[in-house]
């Protein structure tokens, strides 16, 4: 299995991820290119095989979602 098959680049748009964090999408862009928006990706395994859940933390702000390979959302909170 390739290393791209196994490890997807996933994008969620920051216009989604923003708003929860209390930044516009242009504040969230420059800390995401600065660094000071943390994240997390995890890869589901067994009956979530396939699915990845996406963290992003700003201060004590925390937006999470679960995406499929493709990136559609199919749950967050």
């Amino acid at each position: 299995m390739s290393e791209s098959a196994r490890h997807p680049m996933i994008e969620v748009g920051a216009h989604l991820v923003a708003p929860t964090l209390g930044l516009t999408t242009a504040e969230f862009q420059t800390l995401m290119r600065a660094g000071r928006v943390r994240t997390l990706s995890e890869r589901g395994v067994g009956t979530d095989a396939g699915l990845y859940r996406l963290s992003f933390y700003h201060g004590k702000r925390r937006f999470r979602c679960v995406t499929d390979a493709t990136g559609n959302i199919v749950q967050s909170g």
